[in-house]
């Protein structure tokens, strides 16, 4: 469908007209349309919002495209969450359309249309040459940190990342568009870049890291060519804005291949760019900080898979707790406070870490509270037992504790030593227990059993309902 009589902007109609506009494009292939016979979206799998969105558009006479990961999922079989729309509409004339619309964004400017919890994030089509149209773009060596040129759809395809992501589902005969050879890279399951890699990765060093999650997400491989520059360019994300880095490790590690992501990270050797201080603990070679740090990860995988929530702070801290320990094990060891210690090894993570990963403050002190109540779980003496039994992190920080079982047998049996104690009785766990240090005490073991037997003399025959444990 043609654009709008009278825009600023014209679509490109063309071979001629997009080779001489992007030189680089004769690289690309030609457009290749998929029929809807052909491929295997369906309209089922989309959400009503993205749809009503589409169809709107379409109707008022603009090109509507369900453009980008959906449809890249979509095609591979998946449900993808979120649904984003390309579209030759400005934004202020999406916004026209939409009584439901925000204007967002000063780099890129979007318009969100939102229909009860979902977003649908309507974008207009990126062009290639200021010269050719309206809006403004501003580089600054060699990265965009403005872009607000439109353009055609053939330009737009050009402007994204990797050709697997630049496919657009057109609503107005429900064909696949694809100009970059997206669909044979979805086949050979590899990612491939748009363009030159040096060039794509100076304009948003953020590409790189958006490999090493789509290869995760997707089981892709990254072709050798966007992959050979990751040495030589990963210190460019020292220059991304902290809060983008850390909504992108939210997308790497809590949405279900956190630990796939993690490897790649590895794999692809940027983690030091991003987590520097989890990457010199790995290094130093601790197989018992590598066990925690991979068993979380599933732990965390796992919850996602079953709808269960997570939380950043908890995979921050298990991130990040190499550091943390070996820090406050050498400064006890120098005859500090353990407290003190603690805090202080806490706090020096944390700023360094929030230089690149801009951790909300309210996430970095849960980290610090996990953090400083694991030496208190060696603490075996009533008041101080009940004390962290009571602690609003105790939950957040034994489980914790169970992860760091590879550490030694010592904090494998003080894990099991805890997942006993909580389930007996208070006044039978108060008689096991010591006042105070070198205290004798009962045996937990015959405590708990003693503690079983009188729970089922008590236990009430009442139907549905069972022991507390």
């Amino acid at each position: 469908m043609s654009g709008v009589p009278g825009r600023a902007h014209r679509k490109l109609d063309t071979r001629k007209d997009f080779d001489r506009l992007n030189p680089k494009s004769r690289n690309h292939q030609a457009l290749h349309v998929i029929t809807r016979e052909q491929h295997t979206i369906s309209r089922k799998n989309i959400s009503k919002a993205a749809l009503r969105v589409l169809y709107r558009l379409n109707e008022a006479g603009y090109d509507a495209y369900l453009v980008g990961g959906a449809v890249r999922d979509l095609l591979l079989g998946g449900h993808p969450k979120d649904f984003d729309v390309a579209t030759n509409a400005t934004p202020d004339e999406v916004k026209k359309l939409f009584r439901n619309c925000r204007l967002i964004g000063r780099r890129f400017r979007l318009a969100h249309v939102v229909y009860g919890n979902e977003i649908i994030e309507v974008a207009t089509f990126r062009g290639t040459s200021e010269e050719q149209s309206e809006g403004d773009r501003h580089i600054v060596d060699g990265r965009i940190v403005r872009d607000n040129v439109w353009g055609s759809i053939e330009e737009d395809a050009l402007r994204r990342d990797f050709r697997v992501n630049a496919m657009y589902y057109d609503i107005s005969d429900f064909s696949v568009r694809d100009y970059v050879g997206g669909m044979q890279d979805l086949h050979d399951r590899v990612l491939r870049l748009i363009g030159d890699p040096q060039t794509r990765y100076h304009e948003d060093p953020v590409r790189m890291l958006r490999a090493a999650r789509l290869a995760a997400k997707l089981d892709f491989r990254i072709d050798s060519s966007a992959s050979a520059p990751f040495a030589e360019l990963g210190p460019l994300l020292s220059g991304v804005a902290p809060a983008r880095l850390f909504d992108e490790s939210l997308k790497m590690f809590l949405t279900g291949h956190g630990l796939k992501s993690f490897r790649m990270l590895e794999q692809c050797g940027l983690l030091k760019f991003m987590f520097p201080a989890t990457a010199r603990a790995l290094k130093r070679g601790d197989k018992a900080l590598r066990a925690l740090i991979e068993h979380g990860l599933e732990n965390t995988d796992a919850r996602v898979a079953e709808g269960k929530s997570v939380t950043p702070a908890f995979l921050f801290a298990v991130l990040l707790w190499g550091e943390v320990r070996d820090l406050a094990h050498t400064w006890t060891t120098q005859g500090k406070d353990d407290n003190d210690a603690w805090s202080r090894a806490a706090v020096h993570v944390v700023a360094e870490q929030c230089q690149r990963v801009a951790i909300p403050r309210r996430f970095t002190i849960t980290m610090e509270e996990i953090w400083s109540l694991q030496p208190r779980f060696e603490q075996i003496q009533r008041k101080k037992v009940f004390r962290l039994l009571a602690h609003p992190r105790f939950r957040a920080a034994f489980d914790f504790l169970l992860l760091r079982a590879a550490e030694s047998p010592a904090i494998g049996e003080l894990g099991q030593w805890w997942a006993h104690a909580q389930q007996l009785p208070h006044e039978t766990l108060a008689a096991a227990l010591p006042l105070h240090h070198g205290a004798p005490a009962g045996d937990l073991d015959t405590a708990r059993a003693g503690a079983t037997r009188k729970r089922k003399r008590r236990r009430k025959p009442t139907a549905g309902k069972s022991g507390a444990g």
